[in-house]
């Protein structure tokens, strides 16, 4: 039983004065109609029509019944006009989420012009370096650094997250500058935890690639953490140039091994499956990749 199609013929039906006329309107067969009128009743356990041969006429559960039906088809065409409005206008709540340090450095400057050019749109930006949950948390995008593995999103490639090496000038003072990435096995090492949990670094550089076994003093799961535990001495960190390439500038940090280069980390722009898109995640998936792609020309 389609419930609101019976509600429609019912209403149709009182309104129109007769089944046939009920039929025209709905583009059905007045049969049609009476089956829906019939399954009603039947819902209802109430009887909504007196019929005779020659007219038809509201019970009194009918005549109530039929206020009720007004409200239903009411709220109905109120909730496709909604739906509609928001896939034809970019306007409504955008939920994002991105990590920290790129969130903080490259996308929040983003999202503030986007938003600044639709005023109908607000956003929640949540920046957090685990890998989040687009269903469970009702994000609608999120940024990932790293492999995708196939969980059923979109997954829209960006420009890769470019990695370096760094250590502050006085671990570099008391430990010695590493002359090759062999030598990382006998210094401090930071590392994030959430990269890899068998202590190897890859390195790209002159003679190919190398991959060197690290002891890390520490392994943290917060990318600030790690720039942290880089300024205070501790040791070598394996990190992003967004967030170290400041305090390498400001001689807070010195880049260690610079012609040897983690390679650079794949990321995506996730977003749900399905069609149509929703004019504000359309709208904000374009400005994001039109202001990355200005940023690397």
């Amino acid at each position: 039983m389609d419930y609101l199609k019976c509600v429609e013929s019912f209403v149709t039906t009182v309104t129109r004065g007769s089944f046939t006329a009920a039929a025209e309107t709905l583009g059905i067969t007045p049969a049609m109609v009476g089956k829906h009128v019939r399954e009603l009743e039947l819902r209802t356990g109430c009887q909504l029509l007196h019929r005779t041969t020659r007219r038809q006429g509201l019970t009194d559960a009918g005549q109530r019944f039929y206020q009720y039906g007004l409200q239903i088809l009411a709220t109905v065409r109120d909730a496709d006009g909604l739906a509609s409005e928001l896939y034809e206008n970019v306007a409504g709540l955008l939920r994002i989420s991105a990590p920290v340090a790129w969130g903080n450095r490259v996308l929040t400057p983003i999202l503030s012009r986007f938003l600044q050019h639709y005023p109908g749109v607000n956003a929640e930006m949540v920046l957090s370096d685990r890998k989040v949950s687009l269903i469970e948390e009702r994000f609608q995008l999120a940024i990932r650094i790293g492999a995708i593995n196939d969980d059923g999103s979109v997954a829209i490639p960006l420009p890769p997250y470019r990695m370096l090496l760094a250590a502050s000038p006085d671990y570099l003072a008391r430990h010695g500058v590493p002359g090759s990435p062999d030598e990382l096995k006998h210094h401090h090492c930071v590392s994030f935890s959430q990269w890899r949990s068998d202590h190897r670094w890859q390195l790209e550089g002159p003679s190919g690639t190398q991959e060197i076994a690290i002891a890390p003093r520490l392994m943290v799961d917060s990318g600030e953490a790690l720039r942290q535990a880089a300024l205070s001495g501790l040791g070598i960190v394996q990190h992003a140039f967004i967030t170290l390439q400041r305090d390498i500038d400001a001689g807070r940090l010195c880049r260690v091994l610079p012609e040897w280069l983690p390679p650079p980390r794949p990321m995506h722009l996730l977003r749900l499956p399905g069609r149509p898109l929703q004019p504000l995640v359309a709208s904000f998936t374009d400005h994001l990749l039109r202001e990355l792609k200005a940023d690397q020309q």
